[in-house]
């Protein structure tokens, strides 16, 4: 299914903390987006600071300010995009069958203190051997790949294209997710490529051969990044178990596992989990 959003149906999704924080602002600066637009209320807001901080809110009402002018340029032009497919799903081990597509995953090797086992997103969908199909979602939103040539020639406006941008492609797979769980009356998490849960860029591959990515303007390198910059991809799981992790640190035993699960070199595997590698 694909879904083409304009800018305002997706701006109220957007997550200004992860914004502000692109800009060198702290989380307590963001707070400006809740903000009512009247002077007295701005001004009211610039109050709460420390006087020693007033300034940097200022700054911080003001990048707001053109911000949402700037969202109401790209509203008249552009739109944002989401593509998804509800998958037959099994698990086999530590990896996924995703219609018929095998997706091996990583495992942790460090127990976090709330958890009980050491977790693996296979774990979250229902066995081969029960023989029932499960289901999980696969999913890549983005945005217009015009927006990535706009103000080449001016730095400031051309940051604020492209801070926005990052934020509109989340904000199209937060109203994606919203809807989701609405329209099916249950939870799910979405873990999406990169992030913790699942730190192999590599995995947009797989990804791109079950959604064809290409069908709302997304084309990977030779690297698995995406291109426009601003999209995200993921999966998603219904289990009402299903929660975020991180991987973590993993040993070079199971580097060696998952590069042969994966059918690629270990030594180019070691490149894509570098971060996530423990020390020697």
């Amino acid at each position: 299914m694909i879904t083409s959003y304009a800018i305002h149906e997706v701006t109220s999704y957007i997550d200004w903390v992860y914004f502000f924080h692109a800009w060198g602002f702290q989380r307590c600066f963001a707070a400006i987006a809740n903000i009512h637009g009247c002077d007295v209320c701005r001004a009211t807001w610039l109050t709460t600071f420390p006087e020693e901080d007033r300034a940097k809110a200022a700054e911080a009402m003001q990048l707001f300010k053109e911000a949402n002018r700037m969202l109401n340029q790209l509203d008249q032009d552009y739109k944002t995009h989401n593509i998804l497919m509800l998958c037959e799903a099994n698990s086999e081990g530590d990896n996924l069958w995703l219609n018929g597509i095998e997706l091996p995953l990583l495992r942790q090797q460090t127990k976090s203190r709330k958890e009980e086992a050491f977790l693996c997103l296979s774990d979250f969908v229902r066995p081969l051997s029960s023989g029932i199909k499960d289901e999980v979602g696969v999913f890549a939103s983005s945005v217009d790949p015009e927006t990535e040539q706009l103000y080449l020639d001016d730095p400031y406006k051309r940051m604020l294209v492209q801070t926005l941008s990052d934020r509109l492609a989340e904000a199209t797979t937060e109203k994606m997710h919203r809807d989701l769980k609405r329209n099916r009356n249950a939870d799910c998490i979405r873990p999406a490529v990169g992030y913790p849960s699942l730190p192999d860029l590599s995995v947009n591959f797989i990804l791109n051969e079950i959604i064809d990515m290409k069908r709302i303007g997304i084309t990977l390198t030779e690297n698995g990044m995406m291109r426009p910059h601003s999209s995200v991809s993921g999966l998603l799981f219904f289990h009402p178990a299903a929660h975020y992790f991180p991987v973590g640190k993993i040993g070079e035993d199971q580097l060696k596992d998952y590069a042969n699960r994966r059918g690629m070199d270990i030594e180019i595997m070691r490149k894509y989990l570098s971060g996530n590698l423990a020390p020697a």
